[in-house]
C-alpha cells in the first residue's frame, strides 16, 4: 500500500495547495478516474503514446488474484471481442497474452424456440478469419491490470473515493480520499488540463458535472454463468430467443466449457440463483436448447446483472470527456458494448497524441468537443441496433412473431445479409 504524498510532483511539494483547504495536490497531465477494463484500456493506449497518465480507481485492487476469481469489473461476464478490438490490444502488444484465453467464434447459430425461422453464419463463408473472439472477463482484467503496473508511463492509485469535482479555464480539479497503509483517511486533489471520467454506469463525475442522462430500463437481468456440455463447441456460438428472453450460448476455453447470458424478466433469475438450483436450470436451458449444444451436464455459480439503456446528455463538458459506461451503457444482447468503448478510447487517444505532439492543450475545448462529434454516428448506429433487437424479441405479439421468423428465413438465403447482421451482432461493424 502507498501513501498519496509519493505520487506529489516536485511542484505539489513545493507549495501548490487546493484553494479550498490545506491538501496536498497532484498536477498532472492526464487524469483518468476509474480504472475498470475500458480506463485501463484507454491508460494503455495513452501511455503508448508516450502521454504520462494517473489514473484513479475506486476498488483496492489485490497484489494478486490467485485467491480472488471475480473482482469488481474483473468478474463472471464474458466479452465478445471484434477483430477491431483484437487489433488493438495486439498493437498495445497485449494479444500474445490474452489468447491464450480467449476463443475464436467460427460459426453462429440465431433462432427462435418454438418457431421455424433460423439463420446459420459461417466465418469461413463470409471470408472472415471469424467473428470474433470471446475472453472471460475476470482473465481481461487480470491482464489489463497487470500491464498498466508494468507501465513507467502509468501512475495507478486504488482505493481511491473522488468526493468533488470543479474546473475552470485551466485545469479540471478533483478532491479524493484515500485509507493509506496506516489506516488514515488522506485528502488530496488532482489538477489536470484533461480528465477522463470512465467511473462506470453511475459515475460520480458525470452527476458532478450536471450531465443529466436519457435512461431506459428494460426491467430485465443478464443471467450469467458457464456450463458443461456433452457435445464440444467447435467455437460454435447460439442465439436462441425464448420465451423467456434471449439466450446466448458462447464457446469458451476448453473444448466443452461454455458461457451462458440468459436476459430475463426482473424478478425470476431468484428461482435459478443459488447451488440448489443448479439442475432446474440446467433442465431450463435444456428445454430452451433442446440437443443443439448435447446435453448440459454442469453449471457454474450464476450471476445476475440489472439490465438498462444509460445515455449521457453530453460527453464532453468543458475539459472532461466522459467514457465508457458513463457516456453510454448499453442492453449485453449484441455483444457491442466494450467494443464501441474501444473504438471511443482508439479515437480520443489519437485526438489527445496529436495536441501533445503539436505542444497544444490537451484539454482545448474545441478539439473535445470535435472529438465528440466525430463519434455520434457509430454511437447512435449502435444503440440504434441494440435497442431494436431488444424491443424486436421481447414482444410476443404473434404477428410480429410471424414476421421475425420469415426475416429470419429471408436473411438466411439474403446474399451479404449475413455478414451485415454478423459483423454487428458480435461488434464488428464499424
Amino acid at each position: 500500500m502507498v501513501h498519496v504524498s509519493d505520487f506529489l510532483s516536485d511542484s505539489a511539494s513545493d507549495g501548490l495547495k487546493s484553494s479550498a483547504a490545506d491538501l496536498p495536490l497532484l498536477k498532472v497531465p492526464l487524469l483518468i478516474v476509474g480504472g475498470g477494463m475500458v480506463g485501463l484500456t484507454l491508460a494503455l493506449m495513452l501511455g503508448q503514446k508516450g502521454l504520462p497518465v494517473t489514473l484513479l480507481e475506486a476498488v483496492r485492487y489485490p497484489e494478486h488474484f490467485n485467491d480472488t476469481p471475480y473482482y469488481s469489473s474483473f468478474d463472471a461476464r464474458n466479452t465478445a471481442l471484434s477483430r477491431r478490438t483484437v487489433q488493438i490490444f495486439t498493437d498495445l502488444g497485449l494479444w500474445s497474452e490474452l489468447q491464450e484465453f480467449a476463443t475464436p467464434i467460427f460459426q453462429i447459430h440465431i433462432s427462435e424456440q418454438g418457431s421455424f425461422g433460423k439463420a446459420r453464419l459461417s466465418a469461413d463463408q463470409e471470408g472472415l478469419e471469424s467473428f470474433g473472439q470471446v475472453i472471460e472477463n475476470a482473465w481481461l482484467g487480470r491482464v489489463l491490470l497487470a500491464q498498466v503496473r508494468a507501465s513507467s508511463l502509468i501512475t495507478l492509485i486504488d482505493g481511491v473515493n473522488v468526493t468533488h469535482l470543479t474546473q475552470d479555464d485551466q485545469f479540471a480539479t478533483i478532491q479524493a480520499t484515500k485509507i493509506n497503509s496506516d489506516g488514515e483517511n488522506e485528502v488530496f486533489s488532482v489538477k489536470t488540463p484533461a480528465l477522463i471520467a470512465a467511473d462506470g454506469r453511475d459515475s460520480f463525475c458525470r452527476q458532478a458535472l450536471g450531465v443529466g442522462v436519457n435512461e431506459h430500463d428494460y426491467e430485465q437481468v443478464a443471467l450469467v454463468t458457464t456450463v458443461q456440455t456433452s457435445l464440444p463447441h467447435e467455437q460454435q456460438a447460439f442465439e436462441r430467443f425464448a420465451p423467456q428472453g434471449p439466450l446466448a450460448l458462447l464457446p469458451l476455453c476448453g473444448l466443452n466449457r461454455r458461457a451462458i447470458v440468459w436476459t430475463v424478466p426482473k424478478g425470476t433469475e431468484q428461482a435459478w440463483l443459488g447451488g440448489e438450483n443448479d439442475q432446474h436450470f440446467l433442465d431450463a436451458l435444456q428445454g430452451a436448447f433442446a440437443n443443439r449444444a448435447g446435453r448440459f451436464e454442469k453449471t457454474g455459480k450464476r450471476f445476475a446483472y440489472p439490465l438498462s439503456q444509460v445515455l449521457a446528455d453530453r460527453q464532453v463538458v468543458g475539459r472532461v470527456v466522459l467514457m465508457g459506461n458513463a457516456a453510454h451503457t448499453l442492453h449485453p444482447v449484441a455483444g457491442q458494448g466494450f467494443n464501441l468503448c474501444i473504438r471511443d478510447a482508439q479515437v480520443l487517444t489519437q485526438t489527445l497524441s496529436h495536441q501533445a505532439q503539436a505542444g497544444r492543450d490537451l484539454g482545448e475545448a474545441s478539439v473535445l468537443k470535435a472529438y465528440e462529434q466525430s463519434r455520434l454516428t457509430d454511437q447512435k448506429r449502435v444503440i440504434r441496433f441494440c435497442d431494436s433487437i431488444v424491443r424486436g424479441f421481447s414482444n410476443r405479439n404473434p404477428l410480429l412473431r410471424l414476421a421475425r421468423n420469415t426475416g429470419l428465413v429471408a436473411f438466411d438465403v439474403i446474399p451479404g445479409a449475413k455478414q451485415l447482421v454478423a459483423n454487428y451482432a458480435m461488434g464488428l461493424k464499424v
